[in-house]
């Protein structure tokens, strides 16, 4: 599913009307992994236990009981990830891998909370990722 782009500050009222709770991840500056996981970690306020690698993020992301909500889910607006994408296209691919296998988790829980994922840019918001993933992956990343 993908909508059009519309500014990003009216997505994050909306969604926190919707009793969404928000959390922005600005990738502004990242350029590598290990800065891409301590963004993450400080942005959804990761618990320790969560390490610095793609299968502990995927993990904590299939849980998010440490992330407060009042039962309309979560909305993750990633920022300024253009960079991060030009620079490690590949991490970026794992990152929207795992993103998308955590909205497909989310989403099969009937009834439930869901995580929705919003892509922006400065003034440029880019298509909400709320698509199950384009395929099912089931293998164990590495790293």
């Amino acid at each position: 599913m993908s909508l059009d782009p519309q500014p990003l500050a009216p997505a994050l009222e909306a969604a926190e009307a919707a009793g969404r709770t928000t959390v922005r991840l600005d990738l502004d500056g990242v350029r590598g992994k290990t800065e891409l996981m301590r963004r993450c970690g400080d942005a959804l306020r990761l618990p320790e236990w969560v390490g610095g690698n793609w299968d502990a993020l995927a993990d904590a992301l299939r849980d998010l009981s440490w992330l407060p909500s009042s039962g309309g889910g979560w909305l993750v607006a990633v920022t300024s990830w253009r960079g991060f994408a030009d620079a490690r296209p590949g991490e970026w691919e794992t990152l929207v891998e795992v993103l998308e296998e955590a909205v497909g988790f989310w989403r099969e829980r009937a009834g439930g909370p869901e995580l929705v994922v919003l892509l922006a840019e400065a003034g440029r918001p880019g298509p909400v990722t709320g698509a199950p993933p384009r395929t099912p992956r089931l293998k164990r990343r590495r790293g």
